[in-house]
């Protein structure tokens, strides 16, 4: 096999996700959530965004404007053991068994 299992591994792609923001909100009023409604965020227009892998957070950013794209500006970063284990299954106790 070309390769080693270490740089494959290193291939492997894998969501990234920038969270905005995030609120509760009751049922009823998700349900009745149409074109052009408005979800106020728990998050200032200027506070940074968060970075996360595998619904886990491994850093957080500022957006930026990338051409007519949107990107984050990473401004901390988790060290590798914490963007590894972000990366896997979780803690076993939230395993399903």
């Amino acid at each position: 096999m070309p390769g080693t299992l270490e740089s494959r591994i290193l291939k492997i792609e894998v969501p990234v996700v920038v969270r905005v923001g995030e609120r509760q909100m009751r049922m009823g009023e998700v349900l009745s959530l149409v074109p052009g409604s408005i979800i106020e965020l728990n998050k200032r227009s200027e506070d940074e965004l968060d970075l996360l892998i595998n619904n886990k957070q491994i850093g957080s950013g500022t957006a930026v404007k990338v051409g007519e794209n949107f990107g984050l500006r990473v401004s901390y970063i988790g060290d590798v053991r914490s963007r590894i284990e972000a990366m896997g299954a979780g803690d076993e106790a939230d395993a399903v068994v």
